[in-house]
């Protein structure tokens, strides 16, 4: 029977996967979970998947060379997600195991998100948040901006950046994107370069992370931006130049910052960045609703079911070096 390992520890496995995914893979193969609170990465991960034919891995089940080469009867590694930044494709493929992705199940639950810190920036309902809880006076009283004919500049303009722009829209913003690997369609949206999202008063970054994305965000592009100006990250933490970020809140190059993401541990923020008076920050959860989690875990287990049928998943990302899929057939 197939040996199927899903590394999520406790809370990942009911907050991020789903239990119903698990009992459904039960169906199908002999499935063994994490089972503790602790992640599996290393030479622990290494001792849980020894004997498995396939690892479904969280985020913080790194799939390194090291662990590839320690695992020779891994057929498949099926990670659930779209980011297989953490995963050594290319030692998969050397080691014959098969890498497959998710498709992106959280285009709204991001979108909404960074639209929610547009908002909460905008009308500077943290400031106001934060006084009333401490029973201070708030005078002169607060003064924001309506979102109503504001613009807002878009950087990447995939499946989060499209249903970014369409929930502005609502807004009544007017909005511009930059991505020069899209032809933008929609009447409502303007195509611009990167100096005119950065001339925008909110900009939002929804681009994917790559050498070509690494550090965008510099101080030359935070100089580049109004001063009365907002920017607001749901991508990744890559994309800014952390040092540059935190030098343009203190000095007043920009107004201010929302951050789901950063360079701290599990992509959350910076914790001295997100102290900071005029910025907006959420430890990384953009993507996590019931609904969003359910999509990819679910997914997980589509793909599981057509690899056992000897079918190749259309998110397989090495399928022409994947030797060891016969294991899945023969059991």
């Amino acid at each position: 029977m197939v040996k199927i390992l899903v590394t999520h520890n406790n809370d990942l496995l009911v907050n991020f996967y789903n239990v119903d995914a698990v009992e459904q893979l039960r169906q199908v193969a002999d499935v063994r979970v994490n089972g503790t609170d602790t992640p599996l990465a290393g030479e622990a991960l290494i001792a849980a998947a020894r004997d498995v034919d396939i690892v479904v891995s969280d985020r913080l089940a790194p799939g390194t060379a090291h662990v590839f080469a320690s695992l020779p009867n891994l057929a498949v590694w099926m990670r659930c997600a779209v980011d297989i930044r953490n995963v050594d494709v290319e030692a998969a493929s050397t080691a014959g195991t098969l890498v497959v992705r998710c498709s992106s199940g959280y285009n709204e639950a991001v979108a909404e998100v960074a639209m929610g810190l547009v908002l909460t920036l905008a009308r500077r309902m943290h400031i106001g948040d934060r006084l009333y809880k401490e029973g201070r006076a708030i005078q002169p009283m607060i003064l924001g901006r309506q979102l109503h004919g504001a613009s807002i500049g878009v950087i990447g303009f995939g499946n989060i950046g499209r249903r970014i722009g369409d929930l502005a829209i609502a807004f009544g913003m007017k909005v511009h994107a930059f991505d020069p690997y899209v032809r933008i369609v929609n009447g409502c949206v303007t195509q611009t370069t990167f100096d005119g999202v950065l001339a925008c008063d909110f900009v939002v970054c929804a681009a994917y992370a790559t050498a070509e994305t690494k550090g965008m965000m510099n101080a030359q592009a935070f100089a580049r931006m109004r001063r009365d100006a907002y920017f607001v990250n749901i991508s990744r933490g890559i994309l800014v130049d952390e040092t540059a970020l935190e030098a343009a809140l203190l000095n007043g190059v920009i107004a201010g910052a929302g951050l789901d993401v950063g360079l701290g541990h599990d992509e959350q923020p910076n914790p001295r960045i997100a102290a900071l008076p005029n910025v907006v920050a959420v430890p990384h959860v953009a993507g996590l609703t019931r609904e969003a989690s359910d999509h990819q875990a679910f997914e997980t287990v589509r793909q599981i079911r057509e690899l056992m049928a000897g079918k190749m998943p259309a998110l397989a990302v090495n399928a022409h070096r994947a030797t060891k899929l016969a294991r899945l057939r023969t059991g």
